[in-house]
């Protein structure tokens, strides 16, 4: 039976990641078209030369850094108060917002922000995608960020108090340190997050805020071209690294 399920655990990551490595594959290949034509860089080089795909990278990285830290301040702060007095009622809000599809919390979204710009005066551009980004990241932390707290001795909290120490002071200097590793592995995970989304991205961006997989997807929908392969690839073993250190972090 163990053989078994090893096999069949096999099979459903080479049936998940086989389309990845023919990705990568053809990002090196030379010619245009999914005919093998020899090994090139063209494509790599193609796609640092790309103003839109830089404009679209420093888009992204702002987005995903700016939202990542807000979502992860707040996300930690939600467990922590969570944890400290629990609520079957936002505990079951969290969860919800999970399986909310993205289309719908995209127009949700992007119905909120029209309203308020009747008062307001604004217009979408990148702060409304950051908004919309810690929108949906702040669950990511908060459920990352409660596992650990739910593994954790309150009663070292406790003693900090009992010692003198405020509630604040218990948090800073001994709950938060304790769950440091969590914390971060729940903001880069949100960083990830914000980075590779597009749906949400694509309803709440204004013109001159493309992010980079609104630009991906533009140059896909005119013929597949080997720059996204490229792109692509670069993307898949960047992030995929970021999952690894933030699957090691939460591990600690």
């Amino acid at each position: 039976m163990s053989r078994a399920l090893s096999v069949y655990a096999a099979a459903a990551l080479v049936f998940l990641h086989a389309p990845l490595v023919v990705l990568v594959l053809f990002s090196f290949n030379g010619g245009r078209f999914t005919v093998w034509e020899g090994f090139s860089l063209r494509w790599y080089q193609a796609a640092v030369s790309d103003p839109q795909l830089a404009e679209g990278l420093v888009n992204s990285l702002l987005i995903a850094v700016v939202a990542g830290v807000l979502s992860t301040v707040i996300g930690t702060l939600a467990a922590y108060g969570m944890w400290r007095r629990a609520s079957p009622v936002l505990s079951g809000a969290l969860y919800l917002s999970l399986v909310t599809p993205e289309i719908v919390t995209g127009v949700s979204l992007l119905a909120l922000f029209q309203w308020a710009f009747r008062f307001l005066h604004l217009q979408l551009g990148l702060y409304t995608v950051v908004i919309a980004h810690v929108a949906f990241s702040i669950a990511y932390v908060t459920i990352v960020v409660s596992s650990r707290l739910r593994s954790y001795d309150r009663t070292l909290e406790e003693a900090a108090m009992d010692l003198g120490a405020t509630e604040w002071g218990a948090f800073r200097r001994v709950t938060l340190p304790s769950i440091a590793p969590a914390v971060a592995a729940a903001g880069l995970l949100a960083l990830v997050v914000s980075f590779d989304d597009y749906v949400i991205t694509s309803l709440v961006a204004g013109v001159d805020s493309q992010t980079l997989p609104m630009v991906i997807y533009a140059m896909a929908r005119r013929g597949v071209s080997p720059v996204v392969n490229a792109v692509s690839a670069l993307i898949v073993v960047a992030f995929g690294a970021v999952i690894v250190v933030a699957e090691r972090l939460q591990k600690r």
